[in-house]
């Protein structure tokens, strides 16, 4: 649960601006953070846990700003070019489901003093690919640090992967995707992580 509750938590503060794709990259996840917490706080359906509803949020805050493609082939690593192309459409759209139902996890626990700090930015924010280093605090916590993998894309900047407090998301569902492909192919994990997201 610490990585569903800091999740969408890491997207959240006080303020509110609208998120600039081809902006600093600092600047972008500060926007994302701030425009997320801003529409939790102000939103009754959330507050009474309406997962529709926490759903249409994730996928208006959160969804844009994140390249599925390449999460889903980093973490099925060598076995992402054993797939079929129809089986990698599949595995993007299953795996997809895992993360927004991460998000709605996380957006639903997100609480009234939640915040991010972002951190001086290190490295070249001319890059293509860049991290940007947070700390993310809660009610009666300690502060967690999330760091956003952040991909230059056409379109702007593309979150493709977080670590949390050391753990990077995609190695940990590479790991997790290899012994699953081992036991059952590419179609016992897409129909393994289907069955886990109509739960």
């Amino acid at each position: 649960m610490l990585l569903a509750a800091t999740l969408l938590a890491s997207f959240a503060t006080q303020a509110q601006a609208e998120p600039d794709p081809n902006g600093a990259p600092n600047d972008f996840v500060q926007a994302v953070a701030d425009k997320a917490l801003q529409a939790v706080k102000g939103d009754p359906d959330v507050k009474r846990g309406d997962l529709k509803r926490i759903n249409q949020l994730v996928d208006e805050l959160i969804l844009p700003y994140v390249n599925f493609e390449k999460t889903t082939r980093l973490a099925a690593g060598r076995y992402w070019r054993q797939a079929s192309p129809e089986q990698q459409q599949a595995l993007v759209e299953a795996f997809r489901g895992t993360l927004v139902r991460t998000y709605s996890g996380a957006l639903a626990n997100v609480d009234e003093v939640s915040r991010i700090e972002i951190q001086p930015f290190r490295g070249d924010a001319n890059a293509d690919d860049v991290v940007v280093r947070s700390l993310v605090t809660r009610r009666n916590a300690p502060a967690v640090a999330v760091d956003y993998r952040l991909e230059k894309t056409p379109s702007g900047w593309k979150v493709y992967d977080l670590n949390i407090e050391n753990i990077w998301l995609i190695q940990n569902y590479r790991n997790q995707f290899a012994q699953q492909i081992q036991q059952s192919g590419v179609d016992g994990l897409i129909k393994a992580l289907n069955q886990t997201n109509a739960k």
